[in-house]
């Protein structure tokens, strides 16, 4: 694992790649920001990330997010966390009181869930629909063809504070179709934030249009499995 001064640099690389290809596509650096994917990395690690001045993170599991969260965001002010993995239902009350954004809202009775809690917590993170671009039958997200149905139920039926779409493009096709298609899709329904990209593309994404992208590898290294807690 590395050290300290290795996560700060990583970050610094990071953005700076994000700024350059943010620069060659014509965009602002501040157009874009990084989503430091802390999933399976411990306390310390994050709290080094914190310490450089990050304040973005994304995480998989609430539960995981859970045991290792609620202290780091109290102790440095500003931390916002998204949660960029599968939500299951049992788990959203937890979900919307710990995450500042939902990025894998992706099924009507996973957002009349958030609704609800979102009503009765007083806690309203914003929201990100995930689109299955690659229309994969074991992957999260609503199918391209179902998605402006989608998004119109998620604004007018549940009233979600919606802010845009997330996608994970098939890792055997051209990442560009699938950013260009999600960008399509969120262009005419009019949402701003495209969370796209990861370690291996997000400077394409960039190009593209993303607003999120989700680094973790190259910020953190190489991950360690989760071990839950005993109950």
């Amino acid at each position: 694992m590395g050290s300290e001064v290795d996560i700060a640099e990583n970050l610094a690389a990071v953005k700076a790649r994000i700024a350059a290809a943010a620069q060659a596509a014509g965009r602002p650096a501040a157009a874009v920001s990084l989503v430091a994917v802390s999933k399976a990395h411990p306390a310390p690690r994050i709290g080094a990330a914190l310490r450089a001045g990050h304040r973005i993170f994304g995480e998989n599991r609430v539960q995981e997010a859970e045991a290792k969260w609620p202290d780091l965001k109290q102790a440095f002010a500003g931390t916002r966390l998204h949660l960029i993995g599968p939500l299951q239902r049992n788990k959203v009350r937890r979900a919307v009181s710990l995450f500042d954004v939902i990025e894998t809202v992706d099924r009507p009775n996973l957002a009349r869930s958030l609704a609800i809690e979102m009503e009765k917590s007083g806690c309203r993170p914003d929201c990100l629909i995930q689109v299955n671009t690659g229309e994969e039958p074991r992957k999260a997200g609503v199918l391209p063809a179902a998605a402006d149905a989608f998004i119109a139920s998620c604004r007018d039926e549940y009233g979600l504070p919606l802010k845009g779409l997330m996608c994970i493009p098939p890792i055997n096709e051209e990442a560009s179709l699938h950013f260009a298609l999600l960008g399509e899709i969120a262009g005419r329904n009019g949402l701003e934030e495209l969370s796209m990209g990861m370690s291996a593309d997000y400077q394409k994404a960039v190009r593209f249009g993303a607003t999120l992208v989700r680094v973790g590898t190259a910020v953190f290294g190489e991950r360690q499995p989760f071990i839950a807690a005993s109950a």
